[in-house]
């Protein structure tokens, strides 16, 4: 996949970005970089190794220590909200952001 300066411009107006004629070229080279990163990487095959839990895992035995993702009781709901410009039924509201 490659892009081209119609895209550049593209994804800089929904970025609301301006950027200038010499701005957009090195965009466009360092994106589809990127692209060509990443095709090498799906070019390797990869049938039969397991997915590692971190990085370091290839080289030592990495324990992950992830807690449970339990709600907390202790934590007061209405002392943590009072901040908030806008709340309803105990949910925080915030504007649309869809255009």
């Amino acid at each position: 996949m490659s892009l081209n300066s119609q895209d550049i411009s593209r994804i800089a107006n929904l970025a609301r970005l301006e950027l200038t004629p010499q701005e957009s070229e090195r965009m466009l080279s360092q994106i589809n970089g990127f692209f060509d990163i990443v095709e090498k990487m799906r070019a390797v095959d990869t049938t039969g190794v397991e997915p590692l839990p971190h990085p370091v895992a290839t080289v030592q035995e990495v324990a992950l220590r992830l807690r449970e993702d339990v709600a907390n009781p202790a934590i007061d709901r209405e002392a943590n909200q009072q901040s908030a410009p806008a709340i309803e039924r105990g949910l925080f509201l915030v504007p649309k952001v869809i255009e």
